[in-house]
């Protein structure tokens, strides 16, 4: 069966005997990761073989074929239940995705202004058979891991808005513990994004994440008091957004939520005004009140 039938998830015909990597025509591939090279591709069909199988135990039978009948990069990748489809270009990620993603991350500026010269990119997207999308985020990030040692410079979330260096995810040292690594990664780290921007005629720091919807929770957004305030709004919302997908919860508009001995946050819908917060999935503002404040309108 050809490798494009199977990368589509079809079978050439109905008594076609499936060979090799499936990807799984349910699967919606909404989970989805980016990565940026420096330079032309020079990725090989038996180098990420090798890379993907040294990656973690786990992975120690992975496989992975190369179309030759494209110009393109066109792979499939996986082990297990896990498949992934890769797509590659001799091309510039597009600039304002890219600009979108390396802006609020919180890496050195150098390394960021090698990230926005980048002359290749290859997209990866989960086409595997596990319905967690956290589990399905962490199988593309260990593909991004060992499509490190291809010269990758930043693996980038873009429904996230978000990136990090792609040395992160080829640490030699991770080798047995790689996937626990990427697994407790904090959500706001890369699987969501964090956003800090002002607003003209606004007093105060608008912060929020992007990429929520792919788990089935909503984004958070806070009227903080300015960018210092970053760091604390940053490890709450990954707490409230790890807690909703641990605990299968659900939160909506005039939900309250402890957060300190007397402070709680309050949930509400983005006002007519705050259409800056507009997005293609629901997102809830949070007001952080006194205890005392909780039944008042």
């Amino acid at each position: 069966m050809s490798i494009f039938s199977r990368f589509f998830g079809r079978k050439d015909d109905d008594t076609a005997e499936l060979t090799g990597l499936v990807a799984n025509p349910e699967c919606e591939g909404r989970v989805s990761l980016q990565v940026l090279f420096p330079a032309a591709l020079q990725v090989t069909q038996d180098g990420l073989i090798s890379a993907l199988r040294a990656y973690h135990p786990e992975m120690a039978e992975a496989s992975c074929e190369v179309s030759d009948e494209v110009e393109q990069f066109f792979a499939l990748a996986g082990w297990g239940a896990h498949v992934v489809r890769l797509v590659g270009f001799d091309a510039p990620f597009p600039a304002e995705s890219v600009e979108a993603c390396v802006a609020p991350a919180h890496y050195p500026q150098a390394l960021k202004d090698e990230v926005r010269a980048n002359a290749s990119h290859i997209l990866l997207y989960y086409a595997g058979h596990d319905s967690d999308p956290l589990e399905q985020y962490v199988v593309l990030a260990a593909v991004a891991g060992a499509l490190a040692q291809f010269g990758a410079i930043a693996v980038l979330n873009e429904s996230g808005r978000t990136s990090l260096p792609a040395a992160i995810f080829n640490d030699p040292g991770l080798v047995r513990e790689s996937l626990e690594v990427l697994r407790n990664l904090p959500l706001t780290a890369l699987y969501c994004g964090f956003v800090k921007y002002d607003v003209e005629g606004v007093q105060g720091t608008w912060m929020r994440t992007y990429g929520g919807g792919v788990f089935g929770i909503p984004d958070l957004a806070v009227l903080a008091e300015g960018h210092h305030e970053g760091e604390r709004y940053s490890e709450l919302f990954d707490q409230v957004m790890s807690y909703l997908l641990q605990s299968g919860a659900q939160m909506a508009p005039g939900h309250t939520m402890q957060i300190g001995e007397t402070a709680f946050m309050r949930l509400r819908a983005p006002l007519a005004e705050e259409y800056f917060l507009d997005g293609p999935d629901q997102l809830l503002v949070a007001e952080i009140i006194e205890g005392h404040e909780i039944n008042q309108a």
